[in-house]
């Protein structure tokens, strides 16, 4: 047997395979004389067939699997072997599979198209430099909260006509098209400022036409109105009112108190404004924290150079999915391509710095995520050392995705850790509407 690879860029390269009768035939052999002792052929007692039999009967289909099980042995074990860090799975050369003569031949030549990238190099160090922010939660925020929370669990009623905050839903429909949507719900102010009078003081049966492009612009459009991108429902639409919602406000007392934290965890408006400050404050700290790992993503994939094998990729998705049309492949491989930068510099700093994820740890975070939906840490105290045995039936559960889940979000939290430790962050304060924007503007 002779393997060889042949190098045809610094991403993508050829393996190559020949493969004499030598190489595979006495594994033939052997598979030939365990199906004689196993088949059950008529005019033959069980485990009496004859080897002729059998080879004249499955004998290509015998040859067949025992060259493609030990091909993909061997190639896995020259990958190993040669420590070719490849992406993917080797394409075979099915121009020359289909041209090989298994009646015939004796002798065969097999070729394994394969995408590699060669080692790279990573900065881990206060040297690199990225900004995180701490969200500040000032009195006009509290205050916002506490009347979202007021209209979330106040009563609704049906006025006779719109005002500022009210929700519209009634038909869209574009003049002159097929398009009609008749379900559809529009909050007065998601609609932009400029457009937004337009939208008050109607009643049912009020036919408004308005800029679909003004009124919602950027991707509101998309959100709000509820219609896909494909359907480019652009300038002048007509919308006819057919119902008008209003929640009315609940007022700020002891049952709207035990709504929101629970029954008598909170006893007065100063408590709850207290506890609706740190709540927000929480929220945002969370916010902050992904986002800065989020940056820190971003200056990873931007500042690590790595050299991707981009058209073999695009081949074996398109082999590995056959649905995958070449427009879907150009519209989401942007995507699939920055994953792929962000995997590859999370594992070699994992591998480099030995970080693993043990089973105590998931059972542990399991605990954690059903605790927080079943009454925090005081439903661990109660259970005890049956709380072992919930979690672990929960990481088992749903065929395994809930453990793949949880060991993927220990892992990168490893990482990203690690990383935060060694490199430089410089806080900054900003307001929530400050934050808000930072985030809505970021872009890849």
């Amino acid at each position: 047997m002779e393997i060889t690879l042949d190098k045809k860029s610094k991403t993508e390269g050829l393996i190559k395979i020949k493969l004499t009768e030598g190489d595979y035939q006495p594994h033939v052999e052997e598979k030939v004389k365990d199906f004689a002792k196993k088949a059950n052929i008529k005019g033959f007692r069980p485990g009496k067939v004859p080897p002729g039999v059998i080879r004249r009967l499955y004998g290509k289909s015998i040859l067949v699997d025992e060259i493609n099980h030990l091909l993909s042995h061997k190639i896995s074990d020259y990958i190993r072997e040669n420590k070719i860090r490849i992406l993917g799975d080797p394409l075979p050369n099915e121009e020359k599979s289909t041209a090989i003569d298994w009646d015939v031949q004796k002798d065969f030549e097999f070729e394994y198209q394969i995408g590699f990238i060669e080692d790279f190099s990573y900065d881990l160090s206060n040297k690199v430099k990225i900004k995180t922010y701490k969200v500040e939660v000032d009195d006009k925020d509290v205050a916002q909260t506490i009347e979202n929370m007021q209209r979330r669990h106040g009563t609704e009623i049906q006025p006779d006509t719109s005002e500022e905050g009210d929700t519209l839903r009634g038909t869209l429909e574009k003049p002159d098209t097929e398009f009609r949507d008749e379900h559809v719900a529009i909050t007065i102010e998601e609609v932009d400022k400029k457009e937004r009078k337009k939208f008050i003081g109607v009643s049912t049966g009020t036919v408004i036409e308005f800029d679909v492009d003004k009124a919602f612009p950027g991707d509101n459009k998309l959100r709000y109105l509820g219609y896909n991108e494909e359907d480019k429902v652009t300038g002048t639409v007509r919308y006819t009112v057919e119902s008008i919602s209003r929640r009315t406000p609940a007022p700020i007392n002891q049952e709207l108190f035990d709504k929101i934290f629970g029954k008598d965890v909170v006893k007065d408006e100063e408590a709850f404004r207290t506890r609706v400050r740190e709540s927000l404050a929480e929220e945002y700290q969370r916010e902050a924290k992904h986002f800065t790992n989020h940056l820190i993503e971003d200056y990873y994939i931007e500042n690590t150079k790595i050299d991707l094998p981009d058209e073999f990729l695009k081949t074996w998705l398109k082999r590995s999915a056959p649905d995958i049309t070449d427009d879907l492949l150009d519209r989401e491989f942007k995507v699939y391509r920055r994953q792929l930068l962000w995997d590859l510099i999370k594992n070699k700093i994992a591998e480099d710095h030995q970080i693993k994820v043990e089973e105590p740890e998931m059972v542990d975070r399991a605990k954690q995520l059903i605790a927080s939906q079943f009454g925090g840490q005081a439903l661990i105290d109660q259970l005890g050392d049956r709380m072992n045995e919930i979690a672990v039936n929960y990481l088992t559960n749903n065929e395994g995705e809930n453990l793949r889940r949880v060991s993927r979000q220990l892992y990168e939290e490893k990482v990203l850790n690690l990383i935060t430790e060694k490199i430089t962050l410089s806080e900054k304060a900003v307001s929530i509407e400050e934050f808000t924007k930072l985030v809505q503007e970021h872009t890849h």
